[in-house]
């Protein structure tokens, strides 16, 4: 073809012609492409749904809480709410249901995660060092203070402050605990400069806060202040339906802590723990188990490992008979820290570890039942129950 002969619209019209057609396959190849590789996709979904249950399982794990039962998904449906926001929460339940775990699930699904979380705990601290570990204290404050010391309110700013059994606070400190809670301002201990402070302030107990406020053991004002969002902790008798997963739970951990190969406890065994009152409740199942799976030889726990020594000797073939139905709490209470003290000779030290409580607390609760004990005529028992108080 003579090119020199076309026109010059005609050669300027065929070049870009045939780009075009060319541009036109490969957009077309490529639309084949895309819809070959949708429909596979679309194929394969269809056949592993067919045939696959996609769903993911349901954990029974929530921010290191473990349960299922409709008492714990009441409660991880509050936390999930009251997480978003900055209202101070109260968490009341007894000992050892897992009150701070709960404080920390608030704190670590709020938008304050990434700060930090404080701990403190007013059972562990002696009355006149209280106000320091909340507050700080300047050098040379009081005898002792030999330098400066940040409190909880520092520590914990912009993040959260978990004060744990809150009851345990004097009269005085609960002044001054209110006032730090309207002005979000404080002073260390010896110190006269205003400090601020912002802080989500989580608080527990294990005492009827509101009976204590009747009683006048409790200001009023600084219980409606702190109980702005209360959540009730169930006891573990109250859910027996998670102990199960509870057993599981601390199996798991306690066999890969002491390298054991132990996978499950024998049916009726587990049975005969779902029968206990669990006084102690969820700490006491952990430590209990902790203790079988250090002593245990083989593969599955059983009665021989769970139900050894102080169990045994006590409750006889059935643990249900422990403490009778219908006891007072207070009162099975007492009678299981009257049996730890005794199965360690009287040793308060050991005795508040095993109870996983403070030797404060613990002496606390002697001192009431000493009371109790040496008022009643003629018992002659001391502190320490003999086997036949232990018997009744």
């Amino acid at each position: 073809m003579d090119f020199d002969a076309l026109p010059p619209f005609t050669l300027i019209r065929s070049r870009p012609s045939a780009v075009g057609a060319q541009r036109l396959r490969a957009r077309k190849m490529c639309k084949r492409t895309v819809r070959l590789r949708v429909g596979i996709r679309l194929v394969l979904a269809l056949l592993i749904h067919g045939f696959v249950d996609q769903t993911p399982p349901v954990s029974s794990v929530y921010h290191g809480i473990v349960g299922e039962s409709p008492q714990m998904a009441e409660i991880f449906t509050r936390i999930d709410k009251v997480a978003v926001g900055d209202v101070n929460v109260c968490i009341y339940g007894e000992s050892g249901t897992g009150k701070e775990l709960i404080a920390r699930a608030i704190h670590y699904a709020s938008p304050r995660r990434d700060r930090p979380l404080i701990t403190l705990d007013c059972t562990t601290i002696p009355e006149g060092l209280m106000e320091s570990h909340l507050f700080g204290h300047v050098k040379g404050a009081f005898t002792g203070a030999t330098e400066h010391r940040e409190g909880v309110f520092a520590l914990a700013h912009t993040g959260s402050l978990f004060i744990d059994e809150l009851g345990e606070l004097s009269p005085r400190l609960q002044a001054k605990l209110l006032r730090v809670i309207q002005t979000r301002e404080f002073s260390k201990v010896g110190g006269t400069k205003p400090i601020r402070t912002d802080i989500r302030l989580i608080t527990a107990t294990n005492k009827d806060l509101k009976a204590a406020v009747a009683q006048g053991l409790f200001r009023e004002d600084l219980y409606y202040r702190i109980a702005v969002f209360m959540i009730k902790v169930p006891a573990l008798r109250e859910r027996p339906d998670d102990i199960p997963r509870l057993v599981d739970h601390f199996l798991r951990r306690f066999a890969g802590l002491y390298g054991k190969r132990i996978t499950k406890v024998a049916p009726a065994t587990l049975e005969r723990m779902l029968e206990l009152p669990w006084p102690g409740n969820v700490r006491q199942l952990e430590n209990f188990l902790e203790q079988a799976v250090v002593l245990a030889e083989g593969d599955t726990l059983t009665d021989r490992d769970l139900f050894a020594g102080d169990f045994s000797s006590v409750a006889g073939p059935t643990l249900s008979g422990l403490f009778e139905a219908g006891l007072p709490l207070g009162e099975v209470e007492r009678r299981h820290i009257l049996r730890t003290l005794h199965k360690v000779r009287g040793n308060r030290t050991e005795a508040a570890r095993l109870l996983q409580i403070s030797v404060r607390c613990l002496q606390y609760k002697l001192k009431a039942y000493g009371r109790d004990i040496d008022g009643a005529a003629g018992s002659g028992l001391g502190l320490v129950p003999s086997q036949q108080y232990l018997r009744s």
